[in-house]
């Protein structure tokens, strides 16, 4: 019984050995950079982005120079932002305004970023650096490219991280009210009254503090 256990284990190692030689011997190399890309659409497309990732790298890599490389980027960049994977998305325009970043491509790249970074915020209270960081970002935006094609979205966004910055400001002065330090909720009013816009103006909005104006 031994013996017959023994040549079980011995029968399934062997298995497992072929077939991880098995799977070694389909792993591909060496191919064109349209096959790549069209590998990469199509697990882009299916949802599998970690697959996708790697076609990529797979072009990027046997492919420096390919023209398919800055088109890949902002498609992957896209599908990631899809997925709600901002970082990702981040990571990918990075490298495109890094290789790719002419007078053209950079005002679509950096609305991309503003973009993803004005989706990727969660909690005003918890990313108040990031609200305040991504709201010069926008202004900036509006300052250099007052003509700009995405310039309109860029000034919806500025309008919304304007509202949030204000709300937020209220909400911690209030707070700081109730502990009944008056001083310091003194400075947070004193920066609203800084703003453009007023109180009675603000509506928050219904789905989520943020809510979805690119629907």
């Amino acid at each position: 019984m031994f013996t017959t256990f023994f040549r079980a284990i011995v029968v399934s190692v062997l298995v497992l050995a072929i077939s991880g030689c098995g799977s070694k011997q389909k792993a591909e190399y060496e191919k064109p950079a349209i096959y790549w890309y069209q590998k990469m659409m199509k697990s882009a497309a299916a949802g599998n982005l970690e697959k996708a990732d790697d076609y990529f790298t797979s072009l990027e890599s046997e492919h420096v120079g390919s023209p398919l490389i800055p088109e890949a980027m902002l498609i992957l960049t896209q599908a990631h932002m899809d997925a709600e994977e901002y970082l990702l998305a981040n990571f990918y325009l990075d490298e495109y305004i890094k290789r790719y970043g002419s007078a053209k491509n950079r005002q679509f790249a950096e609305f991309m970023k503003i973009k993803a970074a004005f989706y990727g915020l969660r909690s005003p209270q918890r990313d108040q650096k990031l609200v305040i960081d991504t709201l010069e970002k926008a202004q900036s935006y509006i300052a250099n490219y007052p003509d700009g094609e995405f310039t309109p979205m860029v000034r919806t966004i500025e309008v919304r991280l304007e509202m949030t910055r204000y709300l937020m400001n209220e909400s911690i002065a209030s707070l700081y009210e109730r502990r009944g330090k008056t001083e310091a909720a003194k400075i947070y009013r004193a920066r609203n009254k800084k703003s453009w816009l007023k109180k009675d103006e603000i509506r928050e909005p219904n789905r989520g503090w943020l809510g979805r104006f690119f629907d």
